[in-house]
């Protein structure tokens, strides 16, 4: 598993601090900062059972995660979580812990905690760890992680030069240089966290892990399986920059769909939980 540099940059893709500032359904984070509430943008203000919450990627964009909240909005509002460092003014947070801490501190702010976290690379990592905190304080909400890495990951000079460029390229927008030069900030303090982060909370949730068959995830996929106790493994088949681009997207809203049906409220039994499968997991073909 590798670091995500397909992410829609800048301050339009960030989304613009009028779109944070108290839209019904979502509750702007009571009590945070300006600042602190322009990383929590409303995405869909529907009404339904599930509120969700999209924890950005490395590079801090939350472009890719549209189709995903489109799907969302089906079952209730939608919200994202954009990384810090991408407006001026921002620093960009270097660490998973420090990311995890920023964000905990809005998500105390809103009326209740989400239903369901979602995340691809580093966003799925930050995604388990927020709901190890919350179900620490006896919240369960539902954990959908896309090709997230488990263990260390090694990023090595040029291929952290190359991520960079990607993500930069892959922006879709005509960014100002100041633009470019905050988006370049943001991604290398990504690749530095994702380097010295490894994922030892354990959480007992209902898990949805979708990693990538071209990719090298067994050392990820032993930990994964170790520390969730509900977890469902559907893996795709493509690579890592592939995930959310057709026509895999269809894949991952098809695990994404069936994983909502089988761990609604009402579901007698998950597979995921099934002990057919095996003692922590199931896993999709």
């Amino acid at each position: 598993m590798t670091v995500s540099p397909q992410v829609t940059q800048g301050a339009q893709a960030a989304g613009s601090p009028q779109d944070t500032q108290g839209t019904q359904g979502t509750q702007a984070a009571r009590g945070s900062s300006p600042h602190q509430q322009q990383l929590l943008i409303p995405l869909a203000v529907n009404r339904g059972p599930v509120h969700s919450l999209l924890l950005h990627p490395a590079g801090g964009g939350i472009g890719p995660y549209f189709p995903v909240a489109r799907q969302l909005s089906r079952v209730g509002p939608v919200s994202a979580l954009r990384a810090g460092g991408l407006l001026p003014g921002e620093r960009p947070d270097d660490s998973v812990p420090e990311m995890v801490q920023r964000y905990l501190k809005l998500l105390d702010g809103l009326e209740e905690p989400p239903d369901l976290l979602f995340g691809w690379s580093l966003g799925g990592v930050l995604a388990w760890e927020l709901a190890a905190a919350l179900g620490a304080r006896g919240y369960r909400p539902r954990v959908v992680m896309i090709d997230s890495p488990a263990v260390r990951v090694a990023v090595g000079p040029q291929e952290a030069d190359a991520l960079r460029e990607l993500v930069v390229a892959s922006s879709g927008l005509a960014l100002s240089e100041s633009d470019t030069e905050r988006v370049a900030r943001t991604t290398d303090a990504h690749i530095i966290a994702i380097q010295a982060h490894e994922v030892c909370q354990r959480y007992d949730g209902p898990t949805l892990l979708m990693p990538c068959a071209n990719e090298d995830n067994d050392a990820h996929l032993a930990r994964w399986r170790s520390l969730a106790t509900d977890l469902t493994v559907s893996p795709l088949p493509c690579g890592h920059f592939d995930v959310l681009t057709p026509p895999h997207l269809t894949a991952v809203l098809g695990h994404l769909t069936r994983f909502l049906r089988d761990t609604a409220p009402h579901a007698s039994a998950s597979p995921s939980a099934s002990p057919s499968a095996s003692p922590s997991a199931s896993e999709e073909s």
